[in-house]
Order: C-alpha cells, then sequence, then structure tokens
C-alpha cells in the first residue's frame, strides 16, 4: 500500500476523532464486522477446493434451504461479534431468535442485525454474493433484550453497509454521512478507501427486476417496466437496459455505481407478504445506503425507512435507486391506490 492509503481503520479513526461522527465502541464494533467479512471472503474464495459448497441440509426460519457457507457465515458473524464488549444482541434472516450476548462478556450499547450470505443460490456458479449488517442503537435503561428492541424504523439506523464477495471484496458503509467504499488489499489483509462520498448517477437507462414474474406484478410495475421496455419511441423517449444478477448486493451495487432502478416488488403469487426481501436484514439497510447516496428507497407508495417494523422477520417490497425513476414509480403507485 502507498504512503496515502487510508484504511478502514483509519478511516474510521478519522471520523471518530476530526469529525466527531461515531463513538469508539461503534468504531470498534465496525472494525469487527469487517473482520468477519474477510473471513467470510476466505471461506467463499477456496469453495469447492475445501468441501464446503451444497446444501447444509437443513432449513432457516424462512423455509429455504441452507447452503454449508449460510451456516458458516452465520457462525462466523456470531462468534466475531460476541465478546467485543460493543453489542447487547444479534439477529440474523438465518435465526428464529435474537442472539443475545452471553453474561461472560460484556454487554455493549448496539443492536446487530445481518443477513449473513446474500445470494446463497448463486455460490455454486461463482456469481457475486455478500453479507449485509444493520447497527441499532439500543434504547436507554433496558436491562432485559428482546426481539422488539430491534423493531425500530429504518430511520434510526446508526450505521449500515454490505460487503460484496466477487472479483474484488468491497465493503461498502454509512454512518450516517454519506457512503464509502473499501476494497479489500488481499496482499495487506486490510480495507483500504477506494470511494468517498458515492453519489448514485441521477440519468439512468438501466433497470434491475427478475422479468419471469411479470405476469404476478402489480399494475404501477408492470406500467413502469412497459414504460422502459417501449424504448425510443415510447413514453420515456429512450432505450433501457436490462441487468439482473439474482444476489442483491450485486444487483443495488451496480445501482449505486451505475445508477438504475432495483425492484423486487409485490406480486401476486403470494397477495398476503409485503414482499419478498427481509425489512431489517436486507431492505433498511439497503434503503439507508440508497438514501445517503442521494437516492430515493420505496416500498411502493412508502419510504423504506418509515415503515415501523412488527416482527423480526418482517418483509417487505423493495424499490430504490435514482430519484427520478423511483420518484416515478412511487408516483405510479399512488396513482394506482
Amino acid at each position: 500500500m502507498s504512503d496515502n492509503t487510508i484504511s478502514l481503520s483509519r478511516w474510521l479513526i478519522e471520523q471518530e476523532r476530526t469529525y466527531g461522527h461515531i463513538p469508539g465502541s461503534l468504531r470498534l464494533l465496525i472494525e469487527q464486522v469487517a473482520r468477519a467479512c474477510k473471513r467470510i471472503s476466505r471461506a467463499v474464495n477456496k469453495g469447492a477446493s475445501t468441501g464446503i459448497l451444497g446444501s447444509a441440509g437443513s432449513e432457516n426460519v424462512q423455509g429455504e434451504v441452507q447452503k454449508q457457507l449460510d451456516v458458516i457465515a452465520n457462525d462466523v458473524l456470531l462468534e466475531a461479534n460476541e465478546w467485543g464488549g460493543h453489542l447487547a444482541a444479534m439477529a440474523s434472516e438465518e435465526l428464529e431468535r435474537i442472539h443475545v450476548i452471553p453474561h461472560r462478556y460484556p454487554r455493549g450499547e448496539y443492536l446487530l442485525m445481518f443477513d449473513p450470505l446474500d445470494g446463497s443460490s448463486n455460490i455454486e456458479v461463482n456469481v457475486t454474493i455478500g453479507t449485509i449488517f444493520s447497527v441499532l442503537h439500543l434504547a436507554d435503561g433496558v436491562s432485559e433484550v428482546g426481539p422488539e428492541h430491534f423493531l425500530q424504523a429504518g430511520r434510526q439506523q446508526v450505521a449500515a453497509g454490505y460487503c460484496t464477495y466477487g472479483p474484488q471484496t468491497s465493503l461498502v458503509l454509512t454512518l450516517g454521512h454519506g457512503v464509502s467504499v473499501f476494497t479489500l488489499d488481499s496482499e495487506q489483509g486490510s480495507f483500504v478507501l477506494t470511494q468517498s462520498s458515492l453519489r448514485i448517477p441521477a440519468l439512468t437507462q438501466e433497470f434491475s427486476i427478475n422479468m419471469s414474474n411479470m405476469r404476478h406484478w402489480a399494475a404501477p410495475v408492470r406500467r413502469y417496466i412497459d414504460e422502459c421496455l417501449a424504448g425510443q419511441d415510447g413514453p420515456r423517449g429512450k432505450n433501457f437496459n436490462m441487468r439482473w444478477v439474482g444476489s442483491m448486493v450485486a444487483d443495488v451495487h451496480r445501482v449505486l455505481q451505475r445508477g438504475g432502478v432495483f425492484l423486487y416488488p409485490w406480486d401476486k403469487r403470494e397477495p398476503e407478504r409485503a414482499g419478498k426481501l427481509r425489512l431489517l436484514y436486507e431492505a433498511n439497510p439497503m434503503a439507508f445506503l440508497v438514501e445517503q447516496a442521494g437516492g430515493m428507497a420505496i416500498a411502493g407508495t412508502e419510504r423504506i425507512l418509515d415503515i415501523q417494523p412488527e416482527t423480526l422477520h418482517q418483509r417487505a417490497a423493495v424499490i430504490l435507486g435514482s430519484n427520478e425513476e423511483v420518484a416515478l414509480l412511487q408516483r405510479y403507485h399512488r396513482e394506482a391506490s
């Protein structure tokens, strides 16, 4: 690394000392999460050579078949973060109940939530996958932590981010003062700052959605996609490209870097569900990042970060990305309702 390279640790210390953006305990928590992500990255990188691909032979609380790497990533995050003294409890997409910090360790003031391995259905085909995380502050005076303490609206997050495991291992992070991107230098074993004050491009000609579900979409989403597909001769007056990886971290990372809109909307296959993605582990942290990068994130007519959670594993529709595109989709939902 060159003399002017800024490591994640140095950057966090500067945020604490120079700008007063974060307390020391939150800085140390973020560093622990980053170390866990490095361990997961190494496990993912070894892949089939260590025999850890394929099914774990179990299901998570969502009723989904777990991959071996799902279980490994979940265990790594729990073990790496429970002893540091910065957390009171953790919640995972893979666990039915919260994980309260054992009494043998000091208890901290934060709550950590995570999707340990987003996009794990793509593991065997070597497509980018990742870890998503979110940090909340535990209310003062709480002696016994329960699931109800995690049920805070997304706007109350104090930090959020994700790590991608692909051609590069990248950590994308917000502390509520913009979005920064760090890339793992495998030789040094450190995350180094590669982008500051990331902003989603305002002008875009890309959308990201699973087109195979078109027949199940609500009218506002179908209207928007039909207009995009009409191209230069249609009402939008320009041609659009569709991009879809099937890993939320990969699709949202592209939107953050290149602009566009990511949609995982409600559909009529399971009309009683608000959506497919989990509010606490996926929608909220990604919405926080997108808004901090100058974009918008909605669940239809409502801002995602304003949704009041009712359960740990609540689901939500997700539409996020460049401001103008998301605002148009929000208008179409309001007109339809």
